[in-house]
């Protein structure tokens, strides 16, 4: 009887040993998946902070783009309001022209 005690209790011995290094397997294995994890997890908020700067030096560049351009159209926009008037006038002398041409022919 006590060499079947002492027999279970090498046993139990030896397997609290091996459930131990087997938790420090588990652990290690965990512990690299982890560490990829983080990395992998670095390497897009990288990627992502790039995209955002990148996002924004376009929007910048687009806006300007805009405000030069619409500076230009307001440009031609007064230039347009100043010559209205003579344009204006040369249709209207043209238009009064041609009903003293049609006046004369009646």
């Amino acid at each position: 009887m006590s060499i079947i005690g002492i027999v279970l209790g090498v046993v139990a011995i030896s397997l609290f040993f091996w459930l131990k290094n087997d938790q420090k397997m588990s652990n290690v294995l965990h512990e690299g998946d982890l560490i990829a994890a983080k990395h992998a997890y670095e390497a897009l908020m990288n990627d992502f902070n790039n995209y955002q700067v990148e996002t924004d030096r376009k929007i910048a560049e687009l806006e300007k783009q805009l405000e030069i351009k619409s500076k230009s159209q307001d440009k031609k926009m007064q230039k347009h309001l100043i010559e209205l008037p003579s344009i204006i006038g040369r249709v209207v002398g043209q238009i009064e022209f041609a009903q003293d041409k049609i006046n004369r022919q009646v």
